[in-house]
């Protein structure tokens, strides 16, 4: 059974951390498959964009990354106080690049007026996007 990453990951120990993340059964992320004649080159691209994507989103700065023809490594740092800076709108903004709104923070964003329950309701989902953020 896999671990949450709330026990994985302890910021306060330490903000940098080495992840990995390999293909398994002879399968090729990036490179040349000399058995099958096939070029998986293309994919490096893919890679490198979307970890470049993910990071502009995420309060999380890439150290270092090295994308090998069957896994990659990539050395991470947390910035736990870029996350704490970002206004409430900014949250939401960096949030809704990789998901959908749902029509509470919709009404929110468009200054509609909200019931205290709703404003709260708001400000709780942006305090656990925040944190989600680093």
């Amino acid at each position: 059974m896999t671990t949450a990453r709330s026990q994985l990951i302890s910021i306060e120990a330490t903000p940098y951390y080495h992840c990995v993340s390999r293909c398994v059964r002879r399968s090729f992320l990036c490179g040349y498959d000399e058995l099958t004649q096939t070029s998986y080159e293309h994919r490096r691209g893919w890679v490198e964009k979307r970890l470049k994507r993910i990071a502009s989103v995420f309060c999380v700065d890439v150290c270092a990354y090295a994308i090998m023809s069957n896994h990659y490594h990539v050395v991470l740092h947390i910035n736990k106080e870029q996350a704490h800076r970002l206004s409430n709108h900014e949250v939401i903004e960096r949030w809704l690049t990789l998901h959908r709104a749902p029509v509470l923070i919709q009404r929110f964003l468009k200054h509609e007026a909200l019931s205290e329950a709703e404003q709260s309701a708001c400000l709780t989902l942006i305090k656990t996007w925040r944190e989600r953020l680093c």
